[in-house]
């Protein structure tokens, strides 16, 4: 069943009901969310996009919720994502992030979806940016994205957002040689929240100094340090004039453009191999592999072979 023009409407005129029923559709995936998708992107586009990462209990939720104020005190509206680890039983969220965010959960200029990683290693689940062009749609100015946590394989927040901030705390420093190849890569700016703690200026060395490594001209963009103490809501309108400045670069050099276009690309290619995975491993497929897996096990063959013949069966049935 094809979703209502009608529905659709509501969408455009920011219904919450229908943005929480459409998001769950494409959480659900199929034929429908696939044809909203379609339908609506010609109207994508018009917010920007945050990320908000770093380990877990650096803060995270704090300051998306003290940003959400802020934002909100100058007339925006702002839809949250915030990525859970999953249930190991059930796959969903564990809604941890929006009982935290119940303050601002109240307000009718913010949305807020607490989302699965659904295995993703990334900490983002892949239907997230599906849900951020339905908020988009929605016409929310702002899109804030709120991940997990997990480490060095954040890379996907980064092709998802306009602007990635990585929140670190004090005790990060001693750790920040070793986040060097995954956190410390894909920030545009670093925001060191619970920043009255003891240490917090030898964390900053401790990023100054790695910062100061990378190579860059004089049309780069220089990352800079924001100390934070979102629990006070101390420094978060320092976080969010960052984010303006970096905003206005991005435009200014034409990367705004560019970052746009790659983001696609990539969503582009998930979405080919995602639609080819479902055709190669339907019913028909899996009993395909299942009758060849005796070869591997006796010796007659290899896993590398019965790819070969799978991969060249399925190009016989296109």
């Amino acid at each position: 069943m094809l979703i209502g023009n009608q529905f659709i409407e509501k969408l455009f005129q920011n219904d919450r009901r229908s943005v929480a029923r459409l998001i769950s559709i494409v959480e659900s995936d199929g034929v429908q969310a696939t044809d909203l998708l379609k339908n609506i992107y010609c109207r994508v586009g018009n917010a920007y996009r945050i990320g908000i990462t770093g380990p877990p209990g650096a803060g995270k939720s704090t300051i998306t919720n003290q940003l959400a104020k802020l934002l909100r005190s100058k007339n925006k509206t702002v839809g949250i994502i915030a990525v859970d680890p999953s249930s190991p039983f059930t796959g969903g969220a564990l809604l941890g992030d929006r009982v935290r965010m119940n303050e601002i959960g109240q307000d009718a200029g913010i949305f807020i979806r607490s989302m699965a990683t659904r295995g993703s290693l990334g900490g983002l689940s892949r239907k997230a940016n599906d849900a951020a062009d339905i908020l988009d749609v929605a016409g929310y100015d702002y899109i804030i994205f709120e991940t997990v946590g997990v480490g060095q394989s954040e890379l996907d927040i980064a092709q998802a957002a306009d602007t990635t901030i990585v929140v670190l705390v004090p005790e990060s420093g001693d750790s920040v040689q070793a986040m060097k190849a995954g956190l410390m890569e894909i920030a545009d700016f670093f925001v060191l929240n619970k920043s009255d703690r003891p240490g917090s200026e030898q964390a900053v060395t401790a990023l100054k100094t790695i910062l100061m490594m990378k190579e860059h001209d004089q049309k780069s963009w220089l990352n800079s340090i924001v100390k934070t103490t979102a629990t006070e809501n101390k420094g978060i309108a320092e976080v969010e004039q960052e984010i303006l400045k970096h905003k206005t670069y991005l435009e200014n050099t034409g990367k705004f453009r560019t970052k746009r276009e790659e983001r696609t690309k990539v969503r582009v290619k998930e979405i080919v191999e995602e639609q080819i995975r479902k055709k190669l491993w339907d019913d028909e497929g899996e009993k395909s592999l299942a009758s060849s897996l005796e070869k591997i096990v006796l010796g007659n063959s290899s896993p590398y072979h019965i790819a070969e013949e799978i991969i060249e069966n399925f190009k016989k049935q296109l």
